[in-house]
């Protein structure tokens, strides 16, 4: 069975959020929807909250999965950790992170959801 765009975007969200919780963050929440837009993943790394933007791409023809954060969609994120932190938390301490995947070739069976993609995580992004 072929994967949809979407389900694809949800496996790598998926594979996004097990990696950076074996890298000692806690998830408290998934496509947290605000006014002015979404964040794929919020998480908490000792006491800052983490707005984690998931990029990917399986190759880059197109551009690279960093490329496509765009100024606007910059914007829309910041907005909404803006309100997520205003609502959602007393918690006041936080920052943005991109984390870019890519698809490894596929030379092994895969033991976790991490295994068929590379991760580059950038903190503090913008």
């Amino acid at each position: 069975m072929k994967l949809t765009s979407h389900s694809k975007g949800q496996h790598a969200e998926n594979a996004c959020c097990e990696y950076l919780q074996q890298q000692g963050l806690k998830l408290l929440t998934r496509n947290y929807r605000g006014k002015r837009g979404e964040i794929d993943i919020v998480m908490q790394d000792k006491k800052a909250l983490v707005f984690v933007e998931v990029r990917y791409r399986k190759n880059d023809f197109f551009g690279g999965a960093l490329e496509s954060v765009t100024a606007d969609k910059q914007a829309r994120i910041s907005a909404t950790a803006e309100q997520y932190l205003q609502h959602e938390t007393k918690i006041k301490n936080g920052r943005i992170d991109v984390v870019a995947m890519s698809q490894k070739p596929q030379n092994k069976a895969l033991t976790s959801e991490t295994d068929g993609y590379t991760f580059e995580w950038i903190k503090n992004a913008f």
